[in-house]
């Protein structure tokens, strides 16, 4: 059975990625990368109540324990203070590699940022990389060999770590160790064709299920804890980018996308860049923060 989807910003970003729920704000967030802002969904009043734009790209960004945002601008990580607008550096990345950039990145249950980064130019070659950036600053290279880091999420236990290559189009799972930040043991998950839906953001439920937006096939792929596919759900447009589950129930689940070159596809698909909405019947789970643990 598909899910109904609904528009529920028609925004039409360059690229949308990365919403994020925040339940102490009751705020959507999510990222224009392209667009270099972030903005703020107040889910009360369904309406946007803020933006902020940054000086570069914006790859990803999670929520911090002190009440900012945990960026990713370009080859820089960035603490950033929503009310003066205000950002810290506490990371370089790449900064030495002219054609990469900070990609997906996501706030793990050990309290680091966990983020990677994409080869730029086209064909993409396996040049990128996946880090772990702790409250200090301090960055731990995890694996390299990439094209297009991506998919990062965790299991409800916080004992495996999701993670994805959008360029092959595998995801892979690890053991994962909340208490040291260390992943092990990294097996295949699952293995996605441009027909099937290359793997691009991802989130898991309550249940432990891995939901992935396929990109390349205009569909919300939903696999069970085992990487068996449960669901293969047609989106309203054919490039999809993030899902996040949100609500103050955690029961709605919203998918950003991204507006295709392609003129054909626009004009097919004029909403391309929106975000979608959908009740899929199961909860999701709170957004980590990132800090030192307690």
């Amino acid at each position: 059975m598909s899910l109904a989807f609904t528009c529920l910003i028609d925004g039409r970003y360059d690229l949308g990625e990365c919403p994020t729920w925040d339940a102490d704000t009751g705020t959507l967030y999510f990222a224009n990368i392209k667009g270099r802002t972030i903005h703020a969904y107040d889910w009360a009043s369904r309406t946007l109540r803020a933006s902020w734009t940054f000086a570069r790209d914006v790859g990803s960004f999670g929520l911090c324990r002190d009440g900012r945002l945990i960026v990713a601008v370009w080859d820089e990580v960035v603490l950033f203070d929503m009310a003066t607008g205000t950002s810290e550096v506490i990371a370089r990345i790449e900064a030495d590699l002219p054609h990469t950039r900070l990609n997906d990145g996501k706030v793990g249950p050990d309290g680091a940022f966990w983020v990677g980064t994409m080869d730029l130019r086209s064909p993409r070659e396996p040049v990128a990389s996946l880090y772990r950036v702790a409250h200090d600053g301090s960055v731990r290279h995890v694996t390299g060999d990439l094209r297009v880091s991506n998919g990062l999420a965790w299991s409800p236990d916080g004992k495996t770590l999701y993670h994805a290559d959008s360029g092959p189009g595998w995801i892979d799972s690890w053991d994962f160790d909340a208490a040291t930040g260390e992943a092990s043991n990294r097996r295949r998950f699952a293995q996605l064709t441009n027909e099937t839906g290359r793997p691009d953001g991802g989130t898991v439920d309550a249940a432990g299920n891995y939901w992935s937006a396929g990109v390349s096939a205009g569909i919300l792929n939903c696999f069970a804890p085992d990487g068996s596919l449960t669901g293969a759900h047609p989106m309203p447009v054919p490039r999809p980018t993030m899902p996040c589950f949100c609500g103050p129930d955690l029961e709605d689940l919203v998918v950003t996308s991204l507006r295709p070159d392609d003129a054909a596809a626009l004009e097919a698909y004029p909403r391309s860049g929106s975000l979608f909405h959908t009740r899929p019947g199961v909860r999701g789970l709170p957004a980590d923060r990132f800090g030192p643990l307690d």
